[in-house]
């Protein structure tokens, strides 16, 4: 009896402050989903004894073929929550030294070449934070004015200053629907350090380095490394930092980088991002591995269709990767799925990981679960025609 098909996922998440355990239930519920529309079958099962890790395992059998898949995640949420636990006032300072990050270094113009959708995202929490703030000054003044008019001048000020704070502190409870704090937060943690990795953030890029390679020493077919938004250019960085070390085996199993959604150029034109733009050079001529590039223009947060390697500036003549192709929302959803989430920015960001009611070769699930490598799913496979490969992004 033949065995099946054995794959390892290492999933990296982007900015995101939410418990592993959420993409469980993602991958559960949407891989069900997915399964009934095309016609295969997904199950998922626990996955690891090892509990420091967050892992499930999938067994699909599609045309067929069974597949046995765990899908890990590496874990980097505890450094974002860490960096979220900014006050009122300290976001406020946040956006002051980002906005000038972006502007001084000329980042912000480049960015706007390429898409405005990923720029007005980035746009957006610094307008509503602004907006909050002014509603705040207004209201205090009003407040004010209206307690001195009623011959209590020595309360104006301070009634001013509560009605105004009352006014910002809304605004933050608000923000699980206005995300304008949370964002800011993001494209903060970015330009921090002018697009360099933060010490905590490399020290964590060097576990994940070793469990890749642990992984790499097992029995399987196929190690693929998935990476979401920001977490697009960590996992680069990532394989990168391992094949600088150690060339994959050839009698080891395919490797294989996904990216999806990826923001490349908000870390990457900064002038602190060397690091970055070496790994994007370096991993695009890699010969031991297989990097497909998803993204998506009905998604307005990340870069849709721009190779994050040229848009860099850091294309060579012997570049192989990515091949970059676009999820075309508006061909792989129905004219009803599109209309549910049009305008939800998050939900369209997050797609990739999502049941497509129209699919055609990019299938989160089968990619991830399913008996074939990514190289094999995506063998002669042409890029989009809309691939933007102009170097707008060159090194400052």
């Amino acid at each position: 009896m033949t065995r099946p098909f054995r794959r390892r996922v290492l999933y990296l998440p982007g900015f995101d402050p939410i418990p592993p355990r959420r993409y469980r239930e993602l991958y559960r519920r949407e891989g069900a989903e997915q399964a009934r529309l095309s016609g295969y079958q997904l199950a998922l099962r626990p996955g690891g004894a090892d509990r420091r890790r967050f892992a499930w395992a999938a067994d699909t059998t599609i045309d067929g073929h069974k597949a046995e898949a765990q899908v890990e995640v590496l874990v980097w949420s505890d450094l974002v929550q860490a960096s979220m636990r900014q006050g009122i006032a300290g976001t406020y300072l946040q956006l002051v030294r980002t906005a000038w990050t972006y502007v001084a270094t000329g980042a912000l113009w480049r960015l706007a070449r390429l898409r405005r959708g990923p720029v007005i995202a980035a746009l957006y929490p610094i307008a509503v934070l602004l907006a909050q703030l002014g509603l705040a000054l207004l209201a205090g003044s009003l407040a004010a004015w209206a307690v001195a008019a009623l011959g209590g001048a020595w309360l104006a000020l301070p009634v001013g200053v509560l009605v105004a704070g009352a006014v910002l502190w809304l605004g933050r409870r608000l923000d699980h629907r206005l995300f304008a704090y949370y964002l800011m937060h993001d494209y903060a943690f970015t330009a921090a350090h002018q697009g360099a990795y933060p010490p905590a953030l490399e020290e964590r890029l060097a576990q994940f380095r070793q469990r890749l390679a642990q992984t790499l020493d097992e029995d399987l077919d196929e190690v693929l490394v998935v990476g979401h938004s920001s977490g697009a250019y960590l996992a680069v960085s990532l394989l990168a930092d391992l094949l600088r070390d150690r060339p994959a085996r050839p009698d080891g199993p395919a490797l294989a980088l996904m990216t999806l959604g990826h923001v490349v150029p908000m870390a990457a034109f900064l002038p602190g991002a060397a690091r970055l733009r070496a790994d994007l050079a370096f991993l695009s001529q890699a010969p031991d591995i297989f990097w497909l590039d998803v993204t998506a223009p009905g998604d307005a947060c990340c870069f849709a269709l721009c190779d994050p390697v040229a848009v860099c500036g850091e294309a060579g003549p012997r570049q192989r990767w990515p091949l970059v192709i676009s999820a075309a929302y508006t061909h792989t959803l129905s004219p009803e799925r599109q209309k549910a989430i049009r305008h939800r920015w998050f939900r369209l960001h997050f797609q990739y990981l999502c049941a497509f009611d129209r699919p055609g070769d990019y299938d989160y699930f089968a990619i991830t679960a399913g008996p074939l490598t990514l190289a094999e799913r995506f063998a002669g496979r042409k890029p989009s025609p809309g691939r933007i490969t102009r170097p707008v992004g060159a090194r400052p």
